[in-house]
C-alpha cells in the first residue's frame, strides 16, 4: 500500500484532529493555551461569569506583558487608563483558576511569544493558541500555533479543543546564501513586499529552503512572527537538530524519562520529500538587501538603497489611493532616497526582535558609537531572562553608553494600547511588526526594519543600513 506524502502542516493537523465535523470544520485538540493580561484577563473573566472551569489548568499559562510599564522600578501602575485594573484582574483570576502566572516579579516574565519557546511551553509538534495574532511565531520551532479571540480562548480552556476550517498549504522557499547584514526580518519584509500583505491568505505557510535551514532558531521565530502580516493562518519551519537542541532542556520540556520518545517524534516533523503544496513561492536570497518600510503596511517596503515609490505609476485606483494616503500620513515625497529620511526615534523590542541574538547584533554595531543627538532610542528586552543574559554579557552597558534607554521586559512601544508613545509626527525606525496609522501612537510614523538597521539609523540620525 502506497503511503501518500504529507506536508508538515498536514502531519500536525492530523495529529491534533479529533473529528471532522458536518460543516466542514475540524475539531482540533489544543495542547497548551497562553494568555496575557490584555486579552487573557477577558477570557478568564468570561469563564468565571459563565461558571465554567478550566479543563486542564496545568496546560494554561499567563504572563504580564502587553500593557505593563517597562521603565525601571515599575509596579502595577500603567500609562494606559484602567491598565492597573487589567493587571489586578488577571492576577486574581489566574490565582483562582490555579494556572501558572508569570507576574511582574517573576524571573520568567516576558512577552508571551518570547517566553513560550524560551520556557518550553511551546514545543515541536505541540498545538498552542493565545488570544494574540502573533502566536504564529511559535511555528519557528515546528509548533502548530495560531492567534485566537478571547471567546475562543474561553472555549479552548473549557474543552481543550477548537473548531476551525483547515487552511490550504503554501511553501515559501528561501534559497541561496544570506548576504551580510541581511537578517530574517529582512527576509520576511522582502516576501511581503514582493507578494503583498495578502499573499498567504487562506494558507498555512511553511518556510523552507537552504537559507531557512541556515537560520538560528531565534531567527526562524522572527520569520514566522510576521506570517500573520502575510495573512497566513500560521508560519512553520521543519524540525531539525537545531530545533531539538533548543527545545529539549527547557523548563517545561518533557521529563528526562520521556525526552527520548519526544525527540524521536520531533524528528518526524518535516514535510515528506514528495509532499505536494497547494502553492509554492521561491525567493533567491542573493537578491535581498536590508529592507525597510516606507508606508503604513508591511507590504510598503523596499531595499534600503531605493527611493520612495510614486503612486503615479500605479494603475489600480484603490492601490493608488492607499499609497497617496500612506505618503500623506508618513510625510514623504516620491523619489526621496530612503537614506535621506531623518528619524526622531529608534526602538528595539517586540515579539519580533527582542531576543538575545537580536540584542547581540544591535550591540555589536553600537560598540564605540553614539546615538545621534536628536534621536530618542529605546531598547526593551523580550523577557526577564533575556534581560538578565544581556546584562551578564554587558550588553546593557553597550546600549546605555551609546545613548539607548535600557528597559524592563514587555511589549512597550510596539503598540499604543499600552499607553506609551514617541509622540505625534515623530518618525520612528522600529524592530516591531506593524506600521499602520497610529500603531505606535496617534500620528507616530513607523518604519519597520531589522535590529542592525535600527541601531545604524539611530547613530546616523537617518535611515541607513549597518554597512553604510
Amino acid at each position: 500500500m502506497r503511503i501518500m506524502a504529507k506536508t508538515l502542516f498536514e502531519k500536525l493537523w492530523e495529529i491534533h484532529e479529533v473529528a471532522l465535523l458536518d460543516n466542514g470544520q475540524s475539531l482540533i485538540r489544543i495542547d497548551r493555551i497562553f494568555l496575557h493580561e490584555r486579552t487573557g484577563s477577558i477570557a478568564l473573566k468570561g469563564l468565571e461569569e459563565k461558571q465554567r472551569s478550566i479543563a486542564t489548568p496545568r496546560h494554561v499559562f499567563c504572563t504580564m506583558d502587553h500593557i505593563v510599564d517597562t521603565k525601571p522600578g515599575r509596579n502595577d501602575c500603567t500609562l494606559m487608563p484602567s491598565g492597573t485594573d487589567f493587571i489586578l484582574a488577571t492576577r486574581n483570576s489566574a490565582k483562582r483558576a490555579d494556572i501558572e502566572l508569570f507576574d511582574l516579579d517573576s524571573q520568567f516574565q516576558g512577552i508571551v511569544h518570547v517566553i513560550s519557546p524560551e520556557l518550553g511551553i511551546a514545543l515541536p509538534g505541540s498545538s498552542i493558541v493565545c488570544p494574540d495574532s502573533h502566536t504564529c511565531t511559535l511555528g519557528g520551532i515546528g509548533a502548530l500555533a495560531w492567534g485566537i479571540g478571547s471567546s475562543e480562548a474561553e472555549h479552548a480552556m473549557a474543552t481543550n479543543t477548537l473548531r476551525l476550517k483547515r487552511p490550504k498549504t503554501l511553501r515559501v522557499n528561501f534559497e541561496g546564501a544570506i548576504p551580510q547584514n541581511v537578517t530574517a526580518k529582512d527576509m520576511i519584509l522582502h516576501l511581503i513586499w514582493r507578494y503583498g500583505s495578502d499573499g498567504g491568505a487562506g494558507h498555512a505557510a511553511e518556510f523552507a529552503g537552504s537559507a531557512v535551514r541556515d537560520l538560528s532558531i531565534e531567527e526562524r521565530l522572527t520569520l514566522c512572527n510576521m506570517a500573520v502580516e502575510f495573512s497566513a493562518f500560521t508560519g512553520l519551519v521543519a524540525v531539525d537538530e537545531k530545533t531539538i537542541e533548543y527545545s529539549k532542556t527547557r523548563k517545561f520540556s518533557p521529563r528526562s524519562d520521556l525526552i527520548a520518545a519526544a525527540i524521536d517524534h520531533w524528528r518526524t516533523l518535516k514535510s515528506d520529500e514528495n509532499a505536494v503544496f497547494d502553492k509554492e513561492i521561491t525567493i533567491c536570497c542573493d537578491d535581498i538587501k536590508p529592507t525597510v518600510t516606507w508606508g503604513t503596511s508591511p507590504q510598503h517596503a523596499l531595499s534600503i538603497d531605493a527611493t520612495i515609490p510614486s503612486p503615479l505609476d500605479i494603475e489600480n485606483i484603490e492601490t493608488k489611493e492607499s499609497w497617496l494616503r500612506a505618503l500623506d500620513y508618513m510625510g514623504l515625497i516620491p523619489e526621496t532616497p530612503i537614506t535621506s529620511i531623518k528619524i526622531d526615534c529608534a526602538f528595539i523590542g517586540s515579539c519580533t526582535n527582542s531576543r538575545i541574538s537580536d540584542l547581540r547584533k544591535a550591540a555589536a554595531f553600537l560598540r564605540g558609537k553614539k546615538v545621534s543627538p536628536w534621536v530618542k532610542a529605546v531598547c526593551v528586552p523580550g523577557s526577564t531572562q533575556v534581560k538578565k543574559e544581556a546584562e551578564q554579557e554587558g550588553l546593557d552597558k553597550v546600549f546605555t553608553t551609546a545613548g539607548f534607554e535600557w528597559r524592563e521586559s514587555g511589549c512597550s512601544m510596539c503598540f499604543y494600547a499600552g499607553g506609551e508613545t514617541f509622540g505625534p509626527n515623530k518618525r520612528v525606525i522600529s524592530t516591531t511588526n506593524r506600521n499602520f496609522e497610529g500603531r505606535q501612537g496617534p500620528g507616530t510614523r513607523t518604519h519597520l526594519a531589522s535590529p542592525m538597521t535600527v541601531a545604524a539609523s539611530a547613530c546616523s540620525g537617518y535611515i541607513c543600513s549597518a554597512e553604510s
